[in-house]
């Protein structure tokens, strides 16, 4: 076998592709690279490395039913043919020119092909995981790619065998931001329970020092002190908590804390924070209460032209001239779903490019349910549309009120250069100005 049919055979046996830093390891250990020479060509901690190897080899042991190792990763594969039922799924997998679709929804699935890796923001957060007490804080508007990331990190952690655990703040009632202690025993019960571990909050839980030190005692003392392995705890959505000013004031100043105890106690090192929000706070904290100027911070960009042809071939389509990739980046910019939507839509020859320019922004386009999401948004907050009213009547950037323009850059209206705001996109320049926000004053 060759080291492309290893790889084949790999994430064929795992049923979902390998990382960028798997086929890296993989790709330099059947070179001859050290761990060592690998850790300074991607800058990742060596360590890290032997970890993601070690897994390997476990996996490929298992698969080929004797010990693989580095050492003789490439004499024992490379003389051993690749098994007829091996070639049959290969063949199957490679030949099929028509990939299977699938309709953008929700976060893209780790076995999913049409996954835009963002590098260098995948191998940085890779490395910083690793990191004891880190924090990981990715921000990207609503449909941005921050969930599909996130699962990603996440996948690597567990990879590396870390715990995890995924709370996205969209789900919670809003009953449980009634009040701080309401929050905080949801919180931890929710985080007990994704670890398969009986809840104790009434063991933990004293009125007299108070929520925030109740819930402090409850992670230390019981769900770190149970694991034996770090602990990756995603919180998405976090700027869901700033719609509760009485909640965001006391929660975040928590979430950084334990940070600052990671750096005395070595206990709080087990617990990793990855924190995904769509805009910034607009909570007042003081600079040295709040989670959002501390760790490594990722910002998620548009496509560029190249990953919205990288993703078009994905698709089977053939924009490699580029142009039909600038004619819909011209209408929706680089914004990772609305270009998805559409390559799904034309590779289904259900629409041309040309008429789905056309209908971009009416009701009888692809995007109708996208826009008329976002116009309702603006009618449960009359301000919200009264502020791009303004946007409208201006035609360029202008300068809005703070809060007003961190909720429209939330759910992806608008973008923010200094303190000036502008429509993301031409589709939601030219739907807002064709809808009826007379209403909005």
């Amino acid at each position: 076998m060759n080291i492309d049919q290893v790889l084949q055979v790999l994430s064929l046996s795992q049923k979902k592709p390998l990382t960028p830093l798997q086929e890296l390891v993989l790709r330099s250990c059947w070179e001859g690279k050290t761990y060592n020479y690998m850790a300074a060509e991607v800058h990742y901690g060596a360590q890290s490395i032997r970890e993601v190897a070690s897994q390997l080899w476990h996996v490929l042991s298992k698969i080929f039913g004797e010990p693989i190792s580095k050492t003789n990763f490439r004499h024992t594969l490379e003389v051993r043919p690749l098994t007829k039922a091996y070639q049959q799924l290969i063949e199957k997998h490679t030949s099929s020119n028509a990939p299977t679709l699938e309709f953008p929804s929700g976060p893209v699935m780790l076995s999913s092909r049409f996954y835009i890796p963002r590098s260098p923001i995948e191998e940085l957060a890779y490395r910083e995981i690793t990191e004891p007490g880190c924090v990981i804080r990715i921000k990207g508007s609503s449909q941005m790619g921050k969930s599909s990331l996130m699962l990603r990190i996440i996948d690597y952690a567990v990879s590396v065998g870390y715990c995890s655990v995924n709370l996205d703040f969209q789900q919670a009632d809003s009953t449980v931001f009634g009040n701080l202690d309401k929050f905080l025993r949801w919180f931890c019960a929710n985080i007990s329970s994704k670890l398969e571990l009986e809840s104790r909050l009434s063991e933990y839980w004293d009125e007299d020092i108070g929520s925030k030190v109740s819930c402090t005692n409850y992670f230390q003392r019981y769900l770190l002190g149970h694991l034996t392995c770090p602990l990756v705890l995603a919180l998405n959505e976090v700027n869901r908590v700033f719609e509760y000013p009485a909640i965001a004031q006391e929660f975040l100043p928590l979430l950084r804390s334990w940070h600052e105890q990671a750096k005395q106690t070595e206990i709080w090192q087990k617990l990793r924070l990855l924190v995904a929000y769509s805009t910034e706070i607009y909570i007042p904290l003081k600079l040295n209460q709040s989670p959002f100027n501390i760790g490594l911070p990722l910002k998620l960009p548009s496509f560029t032209i190249q990953e919205v042809q990288d993703l078009a071939q994905r698709h089977g389509l053939d924009w490699r001239d580029g142009k039909e990739a600038k004619q819909l980046m011209s209408m929706v910019g680089g914004h990772p779903y609305l270009v998805r939507l559409a390559l799904y839509h034309i590779s289904q020859e259900k629409v041309t490019l040309k008429h789905l320019l056309q209908q971009a922004a009416t009701e009888s386009g692809i995007y109708n349910d996208h826009l008329r999401r976002l116009l309702t948004a603006l009618q449960e907050e009359p301000e919200l549309g009264a502020a791009v009213k303004k946007l409208i009547a201006a035609q360029e950037r202008v300068k809005l009120e703070s809060i007003l323009a961190y909720k429209l850059e939330s759910i992806g209206l608008v973008k923010l250069e200094c303190d000036r705001a502008n429509f993301s996109c031409e589709l939601y320049r030219l739907y807002c100005e064709s809808a009826n926000l007379g209403s909005f004053e």
